[in-house]
This record gives C-alpha cells, structure tokens and sequence, in this order.
C-alpha cells in the first residue's frame, strides 16, 4: 500500500522545503481531526445525556361506572403531580368544548424503591345515554390520546359484557381479540374477575404500571369494572385500592351498580382468606350484602348477578378451596352461599381457576335443575360460572378427571365470557375461545318467567 502520506511527511519533514513542510503539517492535522471524530463517534452513547422522562404524561388510563346515572369516572396515572383535567365533548360537536376538573392522591408502593405515582380521578356527569363522546385526560404539561366512550344506560334494554378473570401482562392470550370487540363497539362493560398482572406490586409497582398500560387498549373505551382477587392481596392490597376507581366507599373492595334490568354485586371472596388485614372487613362486607339485597326492585331489575374471584365450587386439580366439599366461601361465617337464598341469586361469576366450567343450577353441593330436559329453564338455584382462562404467566390448570355432578362443561383452553342480558325473561352466557380463533365452545340461555327466592319453590 506503500507508506501514509502523513508518516512520510513525518519521517522526511526536517529534509523538505519549508513549503512543503507546511503541506505535509496540514495532511497531518487533518488525519488527527479525523481519527478523533472517529473516537467521538465511537463513544457517542456514552457522551450523550438525554433528557429526563416526562413524568407528566397521562397514562393508564380506564373508565369506570360510578353507580350514577350519567356519570363516568376517568382514572389515569402521573408521576408527577400535575392538574387533574378531562376535555370532552359528544361525538359530532365542537371537539372539548366541555371539561371536567377532579382530584389527584398520590400512591406509594410499599416495595423496597418506594416509588411514588400519583392516581388522577374525574367524574363526567350530566352525560347523555345512548350518546358517543371522545375526551383526552391530563393538563397543560401533558395530554393522553383521545379516546371516545358511550356512558351507561341503565335502562338500556340488552346490555353485553366481556367477563373473565385471571389476565397477566405476560402471556394475556385474549387481549387482542377484547381490543378487537372493543373497538367494534359491542361491548357494554368489561367484568374482570379478580388477579391482575400477575402481579400489580411486583418490581416496585413496574409489573402493575405496564399492565394498567396494556389494558388501556379496551379499558380507556369502555367501563372496567374490577373485584380483588388473591394475587392483588400485597401490602394489604394496596396497589389494586388505589389504581381502581369503583363505586361506593370501600376501596372498590365491594360494591354494586345497576344496568338495564341486571343489578351486579361485586364482592371480595378474599375478606374470607386474609383476615390479618383485618376480620372487621368479612362482617363490614357481610352486613353490607344482606342490605343490597334486601332494598332491590326485583320488578324493574330482575337479575341478581354476583361476581367474586374465588369459586363456591369447581372440579380443578389444584387443592384450591373450591374442591373441597365444603369451600370457606360458601359456609364460612355464613358466606354467600348461606346469604343468597333469600333474594335468589340468579347467576354467580367467578375466576380463580385458570379454566373454565359451567355449572348446573347448585345450591349446598346438591344440583336444581329446572327440569332433566331444560335445566337453565327456571332453574331452582343460581347458576355458577368460572371464567379464569384469559391468559397469564401461570398458564391453564388442569381438571379432576373425576368431577360431581353439577359440572356441567369443562375446558382448559384461553378464553372468556360473553354475556348478554336481552330482557326481564333470558340471559345468554357463551364462552368465547382463543385456541380455536374465537369459536364459540359452549353456551347456555337461561331463562326465567320468575326471579328472586319464589322462583325456586
């Protein structure tokens, strides 16, 4: 290759001209200068200091249902403090010509980093039913996407959910196609069913922020409505009372709401299991339920639906409280299985069990069925449904090969539940499946030409 102009310049330069001594210095610089912009280059990300995150920017965001007629709470995360602002406006009009202002509580994680967010709340109030509205949550220092929502009806007369439980960050096997549903428009409310993220405080809270992110894809659209489960019971079951918003005053640990001719009871079967976190709650939650119950219009809204992560029954190989005989959910401290007869439970939902089972009409182990050749046809006791199959870390769990007799229908595949009240008379339940591209794999109408506790006897 023969010898660098510059080196040659180097080895000769006390021989040559003061001329070309002038030129050869200048090749010289010039490589230096080039080298070391090499270097730079090299070590450029090492060199470069970025700017902090914006710790103002709106995320997390998802609705719920305040139990007001024409309201809807909005609920988003910060990591610095900031206003607490939604614009809004029904679909077609001046875009945010509305605008609601709430209130901001900051949260800290009880693990080892102590990191701190801050949990924005607003309540949208005097929305009109039936109507669409798209808003965006945040301040001057930050806005969200804009979203859009149809608030609820509560005497909308077919109101469609999606239910399941038991959905992580990791493997969630059924979000796409609920982002799917979503963004089609068909669902009313989404019941999930207890156990999130798989698990919220995990990594200092982070486990629990990208899952609240991921959910955001349905729950920013439509109300996410939300009971504990056992993998939320960390720290006293911090992270899931402060970034859920449910109606009532208990933390969104128990509460209910109305829609249509349904009125939904949300409960925490887990007041029965972590009792250090203290017994007050089982008796608070116990006293609370026979009093819901006993005040309802059963005229105007005969549908009694129970959701609760832990099942009374099921028929899983796992050891879990609900294969045995006699569950704590259902007998302990005169529990829900003891409560509801009086005003007759119409269905019960739960999750837990990382498949699913439908059951036939069971009341104290033994099956009512309405009669042998139509047994959802006035049935003479609630019917159960476990729906834990959405998708997390832990995977599916497997069956007893050896059920009682009021299992019903078993699968291990990922999936979830469709239910659809159409009037005061019948209820659809079907259970979606993801292994097999959304095929319906099983489904029940229940029908009922009475409800509460007459129609049992």
């Amino acid at each position: 290759m023969g010898i660098p102009h510059y080196i040659s310049c180097r080895v000769h330069n006390f021989f040559l001209h003061e001329d070309t001594r002038a030129v050869c210095f200048s090749s010289m610089v010039k490589m230096v200068t080039v080298y070391a912009a090499c270097a730079l280059l090299c070590f450029a990300p090492l060199l470069v200091v970025s700017d902090p995150p914006v710790l103002t920017q709106p995320e997390q965001v998802h609705l719920s249902y305040p139990g007001v007629p024409g309201s809807m709470v909005v609920t988003w995360t910060t990591f610095n403090r900031t206003d607490s602002l939604v614009e809004y406006s029904p679909w077609g009009d001046i875009l945010f010509h509305k605008s609601a202002k709430g209130s901001v509580t900051p949260f800290v994680d009880s693990g080892n980093e102590k990191r701190k967010m801050f949990i924005h709340r607003v309540t949208l109030s005097d929305l009109k039913p039936g109507s669409h509205y798209v808003y965006h949550c945040g301040s001057d220092m930050g806005w969200s996407d804009m979203f859009w929502f149809r608030p609820i009806d509560e005497t909308i007369i077919q109101p469609a959910f999606a239910l399941y439980g038991d959905l992580g960050n990791e493997n969630p096997q059924s979000l796409a196609r609920l982002q799917k549903e979503t963004q089609l428009g068909i669902l009313d409310a989404i019941l999930h069913i207890g156990d999130f993220a798989y698990d919220m405080h995990e990594d200092n809270a982070r486990v629990g922020d990208e899952f609240m992110r991921q959910i955001q894809s349905i729950a920013a659209y439509v109300p996410y409505m939300t009971c504990p489960g056992n993998h939320e019971s960390a720290y006293n079951f911090s992270n899931y009372r402060n970034r859920f918003s449910m109606p009532g005053r208990t933390e969104s640990l128990w509460y209910s709401w109305n829609i249509g001719p349904i009125h939904i009871i949300s409960l925490s079967t887990e007041v029965y299991f972590y009792l250090e976190f203290g017994q007050e709650l089982l008796f608070r939650q116990y006293d609370w339920l026979k009093q819901d119950l006993e005040v309802k219009n059963r005229a105007a809204r005969p549908w009694i639906i129970t959701m609760g992560h832990r099942p009374m029954y099921c028929s899983d190989d796992d050891q879990d409280d609900c294969t045995t005989f006699d569950s704590f959910v259902a007998i302990v401290q005169g529990g829900p299985d003891r409560c509801f007869p009086s005003p007759g439970v119409d269905v019960e939902l739960w999750a837990h069990e990382h498949t699913y089972e439908r059951l036939w009409p069971v009341y104290g182990d033994k099956v009512f069925n309405g009669s042998v050749a139509e047994p959802y046809t006035n049935p003479k006791a609630p019917v159960h449904i476990i729906t834990g199959s959405a998708g997390c870390k832990e995977k599916t769990d497997r069956f007893n090969p050896n059920p009682k007799d009021w299992s019903a229908f078993r699968s291990t595949d990922y999936g979830y539940t469709h239910m659809q009240v159409v009037n005061h008379t019948h209820l659809y339940l079907g259970q979606v499946s993801d292994d097999q591209a959304g095929k319906t794999i099983d489904s029940i109408w229940i029908i009922k030409d009475k409800h509460g506790y007459d129609a049992w006897f």
